[in-house]
């Protein structure tokens, strides 16, 4: 069985997030459909991560199997696209050993958060609107407590049927872009809906609504109840997802 990494990017506007669901469209099945009609049979593929609804992907990760080596993986790549929706591309498809996982194996994941406090007819669909003054600097003061934690329960959604709410953040700081504020935040794993809860609090510090020791407690509470209120998912962008070299080592 060979094993391939598909490198995609989307906008999720129209999509009710990443994975296959019964009550509306999602990426994954719509990739999965157009593998299907070219290799005339169903082919699933596992994603490196969930995005909820409206959230967006310059850069997801997901693989699949095919009993044969695939000789011209560009080509497929260009008839995938011809069949895929346009907030949907390939970008590259790539062949990995036969025990790479895209989710799995990630040892790092980075997203982005996009705040502006300008209105923009172009930009309403990838941003987050505010209205008054932040303080940026408090709110990169307050990243510097994640690094102190590795339990993120406080930012969990709840319910949720992971085994650990326990994860390592390698980065999180926010820069200025023009007239946008970008967060940039980079874990070996997310919770489900811990960016935007983390955001959400993080502008309760922004606005001197919350000090960053009332940050600290937020998160040793451990209490989703606690933090602050999840921003809207239009303005956030999974970015990068990481891997070992060693899953690209193939025998040709």
């Amino acid at each position: 069985m060979n094993r391939y990494f598909i490198y995609l990017g989307y906008n999720g506007k129209p999509f009710c997030g990443w994975q296959v669901q019964p009550n509306g469209i999602t990426v994954q099945q719509c990739i999965e459909e157009a593998l299907a009609t070219l290799f005339r049979q169903p082919v699933p593929i596992v994603g490196a991560g969930r995005t909820d609804a409206g959230v967006h992907a310059r850069s997801m990760v997901a693989h699949f199997d095919w009993s044969e080596p695939i000789a011209d993986l560009p080509f497929l790549v260009e008839k995938l696209n011809r069949l895929l929706p346009k907030e949907v591309a390939i970008y590259r498809i790539v062949p990995v050993t036969p025990d790479a996982h895209a989710r799995f194996d990630a040892i790092s994941r980075t997203y982005h958060y996009y705040i502006t406090t300008k209105k923009d007819p172009f930009n309403f669909d990838f941003s987050y609107k505010l209205h008054g003054t932040i303080n940026y600097a408090a709110m990169n003061e307050a990243c510097h407590v994640l690094f102190e934690y590795t339990d993120f329960t406080s930012f969990s959604k709840l319910h949720t049927d992971v085994k650990t709410n326990n994860c390592r953040i390698m980065h999180a700081e926010w820069t200025q872009e023009e007239n946008m504020w970008r967060f940039t935040i980079q874990a070996d794993r997310f919770l489900r809906n811990m960016v935007r809860a983390i955001v959400g609090t993080l502008l309760e510090v922004g606005r001197g609504k919350m000090t960053i020791n009332e940050f600290r407690n937020v998160i040793e509470a451990k209490d989703r109840n606690k933090a602050g209120t999840s921003v809207p998912g239009q303005a956030l962008f999974l970015a990068e997802v990481s891997y070992p070299e060693q899953l690209f080592k193939v025998d040709k």
